[in-house]
């Protein structure tokens, strides 16, 4: 059955339309929500002025504290119309010491899980080592606090989740996307530029979709959650996972599994989607 059926489509709101602090405060309980650092405190890259290139005073990263049915959570959502959604060392700071600060609430006895919404092409250019210094950062906050309370990525589009980010991503206890959100450590544009386009057309949509898109993330195992782009239903999966609580073994320790895998691919021919499907879905049943 779709997943479309039983929708009102007329009333239906759009969680891709809205942007990052709207999609932050659409999940939160009603009145909970407080912003940190916010467009206000004029925290901005020192960096992108030097460049010629006009700084966003919250760096692209909204920050908000609050509750979900009644718990507490912190909600990290980048916005993709600012620079691709790309990462610097301000909105990178700001990532990992939310993701820190909840980690020091659930080692005293208060458990806060962290929602990062993820629409983003990774490291900013104009700040690359320090843009590649905050992904290590965040990375290490994620492990840190997803052994006490769940770390949930939604990715949902119209940017996706690319390069460092996306490790970040694949770490996070679960992982929830739509059809339309891609998510990959490469980009399509940059597999083409580097490997030429008989490796990889990035004139080609649905070949892109084909791999990197939500559907076949959840169908390969690599997304827990595939919803539509609906916020009562991206609102519904990301409690579910809050109520799952810490994961026992994260996708990123399944070293063993995903070698397994790899070893089963028959590199001297070509993979399509569907047969990747297949193998993948077989070695996890076994």
């Amino acid at each position: 059955m779709s997943r479309l059926q039983g929708i009102d489509f007329v009333h239906r709101k759009s969680f891709i339309e809205l942007n990052a602090r709207a999609r932050a405060k659409a999940l939160l309980d009603e009145g909970s929500d407080r912003e940190l650092l916010g467009p206000f405190e004029r925290i901005a890259s020192p960096w992108l002025a030097m460049q010629g290139i006009t700084p966003q005073s919250d760096d692209g990263c909204v920050v908000i504290k609050g509750a979900i049915d009644g718990a507490p959570v912190v909600v990290l959502a980048l916005e993709g119309a600012f620079q691709g959604g790309s990462l610097g060392e301000v909105s990178g700071a700001k990532m990992a010491a939310a993701l820190d600060l909840a980690a020091m609430d659930c080692e005293v006895g208060k458990p806060t899980s962290a929602i990062l919404l993820m629409e983003t092409g990774g490291v900013r250019l104009q700040e690359a080592n320090l843009g590649l210094a905050a992904v290590a950062e965040i990375f290490s906050s994620v492990l840190r606090l997803r052994r006490h309370s769940p770390v949930i990525t939604v990715i949902a589009g119209t940017v996706g989740c690319f390069g460092g980010m996306s490790l970040a991503a694949a770490a996070s206890s679960y992982l929830i996307m739509t059809p339309e959100a891609r998510l990959g450590l490469n980009g399509a544009e940059v597999i083409e530029q580097e490997s030429g386009v008989e490796e990889f057309d990035a004139s080609d949509r649905a070949l892109i979709w084909a791999i990197h898109g939500g559907t076949q993330r959840y169908a390969i195992g690599l997304a827990d959650v595939l919803v539509d782009d609906d916020l009562a239903q991206v609102s519904r999966g990301v409690r579910e996972c809050i109520r799952k609580g810490p994961r026992a073994e994260h996708r990123s320790e399944q070293v063993a599994l995903y070698r397994e895998r790899i070893a089963k691919l028959d590199t001297s021919q070509q993979t399509d989607p569907e047969s990747l499907r297949a193998t993948w879905r077989k070695s996890s049943e076994q």
